[in-house]
């Protein structure tokens, strides 16, 4: 695995890696088996432990977790679906780490599937209009550029995958 992060205009997180695995499988892994990578730990629902992290595959839909008592937490909404080469979510997590729910105090994150050979697929992620969030928009950035944010789930990503192999 190889991987780049640059922060730029301060508003832009990027992030890129290159995984073994064709395109529609990188895809199907990243965005269906979105659960199997996303840390337990990363948890809004108040206490209550997640059951299930959910992905509705369509324009309109959610991403979410789903408690162990049954109640959601949706903090990202599917703004483009184009299967196996893109997704665009919305980030609707406020500097806070709480949910957020004007739609215009979102930034959003897109993740693109590019196909390197019929095996090697580099997987590209920008984060982008962090400024959306207003007041400590920079707690968004440097968590989601950080350690514990958008490098941890594509290194568990990238492990999912080779696990499935």
């Amino acid at each position: 695995m190889s991987t780049d992060t640059n922060a730029t205009a301060a508003t832009t997180v990027r992030q890129s890696i290159v995984v073994d695995a064709p395109v529609e499988r990188a895809f199907d892994v990243f965005t269906n088996r979105f659960g199997d990578f996303k840390p337990r730990e990363h948890n809004l629902l108040g206490g209550v432990e997640i059951a299930e992290t959910v992905f509705e595959p369509r324009v309109g839909g959610y991403l979410y977790d789903r408690g162990a008592d049954g109640s959601e937490c949706r903090f990202a909404r599917v703004l483009a679906y184009e299967p196996p080469h893109r997704v665009v979510m919305s980030w609707d997590i406020s500097p806070s780490w709480r949910l957020e729910s004007d739609p215009a105090r979102a930034s959003e994150w897109e993740v693109r599937f590019v196909a390197e050979t019929p095996e090697r697929t580099r997987v590209e992620l920008e984060h982008r209009h962090l400024d959306r969030h207003g007041e400590g928009w920079e707690n968004v950035r440097d968590g989601v550029a950080g350690g514990q944010g958008w490098p941890l789930y594509l290194r568990r990503y990238t492990e999912r995958l080779a696990e499935q192999g």
